[in-house]
C-alpha cells in the first residue's frame, strides 16, 4: 500500500514539474535611425558659402568627405590637427547643432 502511495506521489509530482512554465521573455530590439539620409558628394560639388564658412571657422581644417541629404543640408567630416569630427551645414553656409 505504501509502494502505492509513493508511485502515485512521485507520478503526480512529475506532472507538476512538466505542467510548470518558465516565463518567456522577448529580446527583440527594435532600432529606429531618425537622423536624415545622406548619400556622398564630390568635394567639388560643396557650396563656396559653406567652404568659405569653414575656412573662418577652422582655417586650418582639411575637408575629407562631404555629404548631402534631401534638404540640401551637408555633412562634412573634417580634420583639424589630430582630430577627426563631423560638421552640419545649410547650404548658405549656416552651421547646423545635431
Amino acid at each position: 500500500m505504501k509502494k502505492i502511495f509513493l508511485s502515485a506521489a512521485i507520478v503526480l509530482g512529475s506532472f507538476a514539474l512538466f505542467a510548470s512554465t518558465s516565463p518567456v521573455s522577448n529580446s527583440i530590439v527594435k532600432t529606429i535611425s531618425i537622423g536624415d539620409e545622406y548619400t556622398e558628394i564630390k568635394l567639388e560639388e560643396v557650396p563656396t558659402a559653406i567652404t568659405d564658412a569653414l575656412k573662418k571657422a577652422y582655417p586650418d581644417s582639411v575637408l575629407n568627405k562631404a555629404y548631402k541629404n534631401e534638404k540640401s543640408e551637408y555633412k562634412l567630416e573634417v580634420t583639424v590637427g589630430d582630430k577627426v569630427g563631423a560638421l552640419y551645414a545649410n547650404a548658405d553656409g549656416t552651421w547646423i547643432k545635431k
